[in-house]
């Protein structure tokens, strides 16, 4: 995808769980043909006599072709088969999975990427938390029977194509908690065409993005999104077959909207930097000041004057040696831009977009686990804020930013590569009931080239940040943990050090 409207969700092409509503799986077979030929080629016969091997053996004889027709019969559209295995994988429902399961010459079903699927309906509570939503905390909102529930959120996006028969998002379309939708790419074109038609993979984006938000796979007992009881408005504004700023224009009336229906709460993960279908509407970094685009004013208003709570994807160019930083409107100071970190660490994944070092505050403002490309990783912090402005309704905007970045396990030692780190539930819980938390912090002075630092850390590596001044990194390395201590050599024009121990953290300042 051009990066001018970045839809910020890698590899869309490679994941097939985008493409269907249902799951793909395995479908295990008890027994084979004896009777049927090995499907090897006269030179694998070769290679293996010279090798010493059995020339063939059962697992070389076809997947059984009635068992096949059986299958059709069942409406089962086989995808591949694997004689190795004695099986073949197809996209099933979960009530195709169930029926398949008691067919007597079927030895198992086991679903092959359950991604964001859904199936049948069971109580939220006793799901498992997906690595991002453990990595947040969710446990805290659910222990506290926090779901969202009355909080109405705002998505922006490409498209929602599939999304009202997604599994993953059945338990909103079932109790009708999608209150309006809007097309401002094609105008006047009904909303909920938005869900059965599509032009191309970005149309499905919108989908995976709701997922995020308010997603659970009740089959599995995985989930993936915080905002499961919360309600919805749509809007599409990003047409994929053409790049031009005009969308900005789209984005903007969305916004316009969404202010008019109260919502309080918009997701967005979109954003604006290059790649247009006209070179000449590219911006330049520089640009990227939260004050240059019409985007970034109108998510500036929104803030400073609707109340308006903007979460906005930071973007994938980390990896872009000629962009780098976040695109428009993740730049405008009044809104909640998030990055994405890796699983372990916590630290920064390669993709993530950085903040320009010329901005005098710190962007993105915060992150949190995902593979696929930011644009997971905002929608998990919009289900985080739905659940705070349920605990908390009283909330304005503004409070909710510094609320969610002082719930987040770097601060206050924040950074251009993943701000305040990542938001912890108990900490914002405890937050949104008083002003104050126990310290999570340390910082300490380190003269001279070197020092070493007592850290208290059942890890062996942990991440550490060097940084040219309080918020701008020179460089993300990992650090060992040995004795208990982490021994720290200061870089040249290094004059902090961020030590990410994950439960606290120690900031280091070099005289």
């Amino acid at each position: 995808m051009p990066l001018m409207k970045r839809l910020l969700l890698l590899a869309l092409v490679c994941m097939p769980w985008v493409l269907s509503a249902s799951p793909k799986y395995w479908i295990y077979l008890k027994n084979k043909d004896l009777t049927a030929s090995p499907a090897v080629s006269p030179l694998t016969l070769e290679n293996r006599q010279k090798l010493g091997l059995v020339l063939s053996d059962e697992t070389d004889l076809p997947v059984n072709k009635a068992y096949e027709t059986a299958l059709r019969g069942h409406s089962v559209n086989i995808i591949n088969r694997s004689k190795w295995l004695n099986a073949v994988s197809a996209n099933l429902t979960s009530e195709q999975a169930m029926k398949v399961r008691e067919l007597d010459f079927v030895a198992d079903v086991v679903m092959i990427d359950p991604g964001f699927y859904i199936a049948k309906t069971q109580p939220i509570e006793k799901a498992q938390m997906a690595p991002v939503m453990s990595q947040v905390q969710a446990n805290a909102f659910l222990k506290e029977n926090i779901t969202a529930k009355d909080v109405t959120i705002g998505v922006i996006d490409a498209g929602f194509y599939g999304a009202d028969s997604s599994l993953s998002l059945s338990q909103v379309f079932s109790n009708n908690r999608v209150l309006g939708i809007r097309d401002y790419v094609k105008p006047g074109r009904p909303g909920d065409l938005l869900f059965s038609t599509a032009e191309s993979f970005s149309d499905m984006h919108g989908t995976e993005v709701l997922a995020a938000i308010a997603g659970i796979d009740h089959q599995d007992q995985v989930q993936y999104g915080m905002a499961t009881n919360a309600k919805f408005y749509l809007a599409r504004t990003d047409y994929s077959m053409r790049e031009y700023r005009g969308e900005e224009d789209n984005w903007i009336a969305a916004m316009e909207w969404m202010d008019s229906l109260g919502v309080r709460l918009i997701n967005t993960s979109l954003g604006y930097a290059k790649g247009f279908s006209d070179p000449r509407e590219n911006y330049q970094p520089a640009q990227m000041d939260g004050k240059t685009s019409a985007i970034s004013k109108a998510a500036q208003i929104a803030s400073d004057k609707k109340g308006i709570m903007i979460i906005v994807s930071a973007g994938n160019e980390g990896d872009d040696k000629s962009w780098g930083i976040v695109s428009a409107p993740a730049d405008a100071k009044g809104v909640l831009s998030v990055g994405a970190t890796n699983g372990k660490l916590w630290n920064r994944i390669g993709y993530s977009s950085t903040g320009p070092e010329f901005l005098s505050y710190v962007k993105p403002n915060v992150s949190c686990f995902s593979l696929y490309g930011t644009s997971l990783s905002a929608p998990v912090i919009t289900g985080f804020a739905a659940c705070l402005l349920q605990a908390n309704p009283q909330l304005s905007n503004k409070e909710l930013i510094s609320l969610i970045e002082k719930s987040s396990h770097l601060y206050p030692y924040g950074n251009n590569f993943v701000g305040y780190g990542v938001p912890q539930a108990s900490r914002a819980l405890a937050l949104a009931k008083a002003p104050y938390l126990p310290n999570n912090s340390k910082l300490i002075t380190a003269k001279g080239r070197s020092c070493e630092v007592d850290v208290t850390s059942q890890d062996a590596i942990v991440a550490i940040y060097r940084k040219k001044n309080e918020k701008d990194v020179i460089a993300q390395q990992v650090a060992k943990v040995q004795n208990g201590k982490v021994s720290l050599k200061r870089q040249n024009n290094e004059r902090f050090t961020t030590i990410d121990l994950r439960d606290y953290v120690v900031e280091v300042e070099w005289n």
